[in-house]
């Protein structure tokens, strides 16, 4: 099986910034939890959110194709993807699948133990939930009844009450599959219907804006509203006790609705700047949810004098694709991401939850706050299109200024304090049709250089907004033709200016009537990226080429040609080692510059239009043409071992690699059946290699503290007298050992004989028969691992009671002995055996000495040991005296 393609420096990691989508979310009360969860779609996957925190819990498996609608129960959340639906568990564990539509499915109802669906083909089907089989399937005449709305009514058991767009409603007995009645509406077509905590009563709305509270029972009108903030797309009511209904319009507007007075409570004018697509109030609790495809979820509480509800909780993205992205932090781990919606976000690499919205570019953002405007703010500002960010002085001032489309004018904003600032930078003249192309903020963070379609070069103070000059002589500007970039290096000390005329203008900082010096260029530049660290300058050439100069020495030092469209982005790694590109032949390539040579490329699906290096290196973001989404690609040489080396474009098959999604890479759901385990859990063997000594895995109170038991003894002495009971319970005998084991080597031991010698006759214990029965030396093994298992106390009985006086025998001492000599000569439980021999020095000197026998085996025990430390201590003074001979450098 051939491996799948893919990029040798970048793997697909997690996309930021997707909140929501068209479909409306599902909110479920998990009991054991005590919380409300709240799943949203996001395209192919759908987020879990908890409502006490708003934090992200779990993202789904990827579904074939977007999801198209949702609905959930107390055990499952269903997903509809194209003609499939998926019954998912916990958020990301798929449970079942149901098959049999022939077309796309835009309703989900769970009603018991069934499942019910509607298609775009107007037919019904109801799955069962544990079989996955279909029970029934019911079609409809499209041009009668064309069914738009499904709901069931509490207290109808089996019934369902489904509309159409005809304005037409029926009730159905799905277990009798038979037509119960049919309302002959108001000639309208039923956007939603959902029952009200009343018993028959069901609130309908239709696409002229009619709201009716009707009575199913009696076939009567309750009540009627009247909605002229557009269509209404979503409707609930509040299940704490208050008789409020609250509806969402296709125009993003809530409206509160009192059902005692019949009136308008209260209304949020531009609660979301698009259709709200889900609207929930949740149950015994002041909280409303709201969803929709603007990319945000909000809850409101309800806690305003009039009776309305305020923004509580916001978790939100950019509600059209961003066009920039830029890292604004050392750490890496914060993005600037801008979008054509006029906003600028700040996305966290390690956690959504830190995600923050500066706000929307407004001429008077203080007036565009206050003034709650149905219609369009015609303060926003027009989309960001060049971002520049210092964080030296963000504490003090504006850190961040940004470039707006067709404008000449740059907007300044505040990273430490999360909104626009107050700055408009403008120069004092300028003519009509002239507009901003490009900027850079110093590295001390008090000046912004901006450049200009007419050729000026302006600089401005970032603390106070005041103009501070222009390049070039009076009246003239800085080129002949538009800035295409401007950059400023670390100091301070330089300014480099490059135009539409082919040059290159190096300018002092402070004298900046001429340029000290000027370079022409042979290709037209577009954009230009400069690393100021290494006083690298690349420009992106209009030919698809990339142009590389060295500031200091003022010459070109490399140049890369490789690209078939026009580039859009480029980017220096942190160590100047890489000049990542992107293009609009939708690939990402990756250029090494010490070798001159293209190392990486791959193709994405979209054409990557931004992308940023992280700071650390960890991570490349990118964004891409229609995609909502920051993309964040993994740097594979941070935790693998990979050798680039030149690609010759034209002779390899370039790789293309999917977008990331929301989580790691997940089996897909047609192969979900047979989950591919890997290999086996990875076990450590007891000794790598003879010649290394290995320590063993036990604990170091086993034996540390086997010299200074007495002491041990005498502190945990207790105070008082152990009070023996007066008649002592029957027991089994145990092993000492932190486990509960029982002592059963007398039936070992005594099973296979037909003498039974009793017990009170021996004087060896069962270890010491253990070692003595050992004839060579691979069987004092299992002595050993016997050892391993009793405490320390036991360990120093054990040892005692070999002493001849004490009933042990010569021989039991010169088997221990050689069991220790084993150890050492091993290299294995180096420590043990250390450890061991020394107790039994201790305890057994008198005997020792007294016996030939034990002194023949205690020398070669001293040999194996002598070895054993020697080879030990010549490697570690040898490590010593290097890193004292490195210290000393």
């Amino acid at each position: 099986m051939s491996a799948k393609p893919s990029s040798q420096i970048f793997a697909g990691s997690r996309v930021l910034g997707y909140v929501s989508t068209h479909v409306p979310f599902v909110a479920r009360f998990i009991k054991r939890r005590g919380e409300t969860l709240l799943c949203t779609s996001v395209g192919k996957w759908f987020h879990t959110y908890g409502c006490d925190k708003f934090r992200l819990l779990s993202i789904s498996g990827e579904h074939p194709g977007p999801i198209t609608c949702m609905s959930g129960d107390n055990f499952h959340v269903y997903t509809a993807s194209e003609n499939d639906i998926y019954a998912w568990r916990r958020g990301c564990e798929l449970k079942h699948v149901y098959k049999g539509h022939q077309a796309p499915i835009h309703k989900i109802l769970p009603f018991g133990i069934h499942l019910i669906s509607i298609d775009k083909n107007n037919v019904l089907k109801i799955f069962d939930i544990k079989e996955e089989t279909e029970f029934l399937e019911l079609g409809f005449d499209e041009k009668d009844f064309k069914i738009s709305t499904i709901c069931h009514p509490p207290t109808y058991l089996n019934k369902i009450l489904l509309g159409s767009q005809q304005g037409k409603l029926q009730i159905w007995n799905v277990r009798t599959s038979k037509l119960v009645y049919t309302f002959d509406g108001w000639k309208s077509p039923v956007t939603v219907t959902e029952p009200a905590p009343a018993v028959d009563v069901v609130a309908i709305a239709l696409a002229n804006g009619k709201i009716i509270l009707h009575n199913l029972r009696y076939n009567e009108k309750v009540m009627e509203f009247v909605h002229d903030w557009g269509k209404v797309s979503c409707l609930s009511f509040r299940l704490d006790g208050i008789p409020v209904m609250v509806t969402g319009s296709t125009k993003g507007h809530i409206v509160m609705w009192n059902l005692e007075e019949k009136k308008v409570m209260s209304q949020i004018q531009s609660a979301h700047s698009s259709r709200v697509a889900g609207l929930q109030c949740l149950a015994s609790e002041p909280l409303m949810v709201t969803n929709s495809q603007d990319n945000s979820l909000k809850m409101w509480i309800f806690d305003m004098p009039d009776g309305g509800a305020r923004l509580l909780k916001i978790r939100e993205g950019l509600s059209r694709p961003p066009n920039l992205v830029r890292h604004c932090e050392p750490t890496g781990e914060n993005l600037l991401a801008a979008g054509r919606d006029s906003s600028l976000h700040i996305m966290n690499t390690v956690t959504e939850t830190f995600n923050k919205s500066m706000g929307r570019a407004s001429h008077n953002r203080k007036a565009s706050k206050k003034k709650k405007r149905i219609e369009v703010d015609y303060l926003v500002l027009p989309p960001i299109t060049k971002l520049s960010s210092c964080m030296q002085r963000d504490k003090q001032w504006d850190s961040i200024a940004s470039l707006h489309d067709g404008m000449y004018m740059a907007t300044t904003w505040s990273y430490n304090r999360i909104f626009m600032g107050e700055h408009k930078l403008k120069p004092p003249e300028m003519d009509k049709g002239v507009q901003a192309t490009c900027l850079t903020v110093t590295h001390c963070g008090n000046f912004v250089v901006i450049g200009y379609s007419n050729g000026q070069v302006h600089k401005f103070n970032m603390q106070s907004g005041i103009y501070r000059g222009f390049y070039g002589k009076e009246k003239k500007a800085a080129h002949k033709g538009a800035i295409r970039g401007v950059e400023t290096d670390l100091c301070n000390q330089r300014v480099f200016t490059v135009g539409a005329d082919d040059k290159i203008k190096f300018w002092y900082f402070k004298l900046a009537t001429s340029p000290f010096h000027i370079m022409k260029l042979e290709e037209s530049v577009n954009s230009t990226k400069y690393h100021r660290e290494s006083g690298l300058l690349a420009l992106a050439n209009e030919d698809f080429t990339i142009t590389l100069i060295d500031v200091d020495t003022m010459k070109v030092v490399r140049k890369f040609d490789g690209h078939i469209g026009k580039i859009n982005d480029i980017d220096f790694d942190c160590q100047s080692r890489w000049l990542v590109s992107s293009s609009m032949d939708c690939t990402i390539c990756t250029w090494d510059i010490p070798s001159a040579q293209l190392v990486d490329i791959f193709y994405v699906e979209q054409p990557c239009t931004s992308l940023s290096m992280s700071p650390t290196g960890d991570y490349l973001a990118t964004t891409h043409v229609g995609e909502l989404g920051v993309f964040l690609w993994a740097n594979k040489l941070l935790y693998e071992r990979i050798f680039l080396k030149g690609i010759d474009r034209s002779a390899v098959d370039i790789p293309k690699l999917k977008l990331p999604n929301s989580t790691i890479e997940k089996p897909e759901i047609e192969d979900i059946g047979i989950i591919d385990l890997g290999e086996p859990e990875y076990k450590s063997p007891e000794q790598i290699s003879r010649e290394l000594i290995t320590l063993s895995d036990q604990p170091t109170s086993r034996w540390l503290n086997l010299l200074n038991l007495d002491i041990v003894k005498m502190r945990n002495k207790p105070k008082t007298a152990i009070t023996v009971p007066k008649s002592a319970p029957f027991f089994l005998p145990t092993i000492p050992s932190l486990e509960l084991e029982f002592d059963l080597e007398k039936d070992k031991e005594n099973g296979d004989r037909k003498l039974l010698i009793p017990e009170s006759l021996s004087t060896l214990s069962p270890f010491a028969k253990r070692l003595v029965a050992c004839n060579n030396p691979e069987e004092y093994g299992p002595c050993v691992d016997k050892l391993k298992t009793l405490s320390p106390a036991a360990i120093e009985a054990e040892i005692i009671s070999m002493g001849v006086d004490a009933g042990g025998s010569i021989e039991v001492m010169e088997h221990f002995l050689s069991m220790v000599g084993c150890m050492l000569k091993t290299n294995r439980d180096f420590e043990l055996a250390q450890s061991y021999l020394s107790l039994f020095l201790k305890t057994h000197t008198k005997a020792i000495s007294q016996s030939k026998e034990l002194l023949n085996v205690l020398e070669s025990v001293e040999e194996a040991a002598t070895e054993t430390w020697s080879r030990l201590q010549a490697h570690l003074m040898y490590n010593i005296c290097v890193v004292k001979a490195l210290k000393d450098m």
